[in-house]
């Protein structure tokens, strides 16, 4: 009987196409692999690092896999299994412990399935992660996250992903277009660009630092791909997201009207403590210029609250920019210490509850700002993918400029792409729509 693996991942989309890949893997030499929350021989978890809260998710992730099969043996890998692999290694239940280069080798270090007393480690210096690994998600989603560059340059003061992922680089113009003609062939209609930093997509394409093709580049070259519907940009910082990309969505064959662009702060002041590459006025002129080319583009924007030294003031400043600013909804981080980062060793550290009710502000203010988005694109016509998850009778999709619907569930309606006029927002704030073409065009 074939051993059985399961996998769970968190946090961000670069992990969920590194899991994906990391997957095939397993199956290609003759493992089964089953859910998460099924019984299994091995339990493969992907961590997050980002925030406090996705460490002690781990816990309790390593938790419910014991409790499923208590003998089961149990890996981690992914940023937090770089940044502290000893920690990890000594938690219950741990068993093998893969860091940045490790983790794609996944396969050979299982000779010995037996429970260990502490968890083994096998992680590299970060500056040994200097090499290029390509992956895609396919299969578990409607969508792809392709991944087209990794690492990152940058010194935020409050990250510690450099640490844990180590320099920037790119895959090859080459695999990123062959790794999107397989997915096209397989019917999947959306892929979703992922990465670091892909902006700075082209440094170390081919192992130096020299930049053969830029993001731009990428994006041309993407655009022509038989089978591709649709690509979406998943974030991309201010200062590299350059007016010719602009340009180009606005009139792509593929490229959808959606930008999700990390602003972090909206007090110059606190940027130039965080060590970010723009100033507020930058940030403006990219929304305008969006907007301008593209008025129901849909824009998100990242932002931390409680990062030392924010003032009251400054707090206040950012919540107004953001009010003001012409954008479609928040991800709010609040901030928290991470070991090895220059912000966790300034001063001014702000109050557990005065960043909870800061985050909470924000968090209003980005349900409003959805709102006020989904009501301009009501009487609009759009084209929705319809999702393959039945959640209490309703199934789920986006509009090219990242509406969600919902409609009754219909086995007939997955993974289907429709024209639609958006109609209402219901009672819990999802959008309903009417179908404007009665054949649809079939994903699979």
């Amino acid at each position: 009987m074939n051993k059985r693996v399961a996998f769970h991942t968190l946090g961000c989309k670069l992990n969920f196409s590194e899991t994906s890949t990391i997957a095939r893997q397993f199956t290609s030499e003759g493992f089964d692999r089953v859910g998460f929350d099924s019984s299994a021989d091995i339990y493969v978890i992907n961590t997050c690092s980002v925030t406090e809260n996705a460490d002690k998710q781990f816990r309790s992730i390593v938790r419910q896999a014991l409790k499923n099969s208590p003998e089961a043996f149990i890996i981690a890998i992914g940023c937090y299994a770089q940044l502290k692999p000893q920690e990890l290694a000594s938690l219950h239940g741990v068993d093998l412990v893969l860091g940045a280069t490790e983790k794609f080798n996944i396969l050979e270090y299982l000779d010995d399935l037996d429970k260990k007393h502490e968890g083994v480690v096998h992680s590299c210096e970060i500056e040994q992660a200097n090499f290029y690994v390509g992956s895609y998600a396919i299969g578990d989603r409607t969508r792809a996250f392709l991944k087209v560059q990794d690492g990152c340059d940058y010194k935020c003061t409050f990250c510690t992903i450099p640490l844990a992922r180590g320099i920037s680089r790119s895959d090859t113009l080459k695999n990123v277009i062959e790794n999107a003609g397989n997915i096209a062939k397989q019917e999947i209609k959306e892929i979703v660009l992922t990465g670091v930093n892909i902006g700075d997509y082209g440094k170390g394409e081919h192992g130096d630092k020299k930049h053969e093709h830029t993001f731009y580049d990428l994006v041309k070259a993407l655009d022509v791909v038989e089978g591709v519907e649709r690509i979406r940009i998943s974030s991309i910082e201010p200062n590299l997201l350059r007016d010719e990309i602009i340009n180009f969505v606005a009139s792509s064959r593929t490229f959808v009207p959606h930008f999700h662009i990390p602003l972090q702060s909206g007090s110059d002041r606190i940027l130039k403590l965080m060590r970010r590459r723009y100033q507020r006025g930058l940030y403006t002129k990219k929304v305008k210029q969006i907007k301008e080319i593209m008025p129901d583009a849909c824009i998100g924007v990242d932002v931390i609250v409680g990062f030392p030294g924010e003032t009251e003031e400054d707090f206040l400043e950012t919540y107004t920019f953001l009010n003001e600013l012409d954008i479609s909804y928040l991800h709010v981080f609040t901030y928290s210490e991470r070991e090895n980062t220059l912000a966790a060793q300034m001063q001014g550290s702000v109050l557990p509850e005065i960043r909870k009710k800061r985050s909470k502000m924000l968090r209003g203010l980005s349900a409003k700002k959805r709102r006020a988005f989904y009501e301009s694109q009501m009487g609009t016509r759009r084209k929705v993918l319809l999702e393959g998850e039945n959640k209490k009778g309703y199934m789920y999709g986006f509009t090219e400029n990242y509406v969600r619907v919902r409609t009754p569930w219909d086995p007939e309606l997955v993974n289907s792409m429709m024209e639609v006029e958006l109609i209402e927002i219901d009672e819990e704030g999802m959008v309903r729509f009417r179908s404007l073409e009665p054949k649809l065009i079939r994903l699979a």
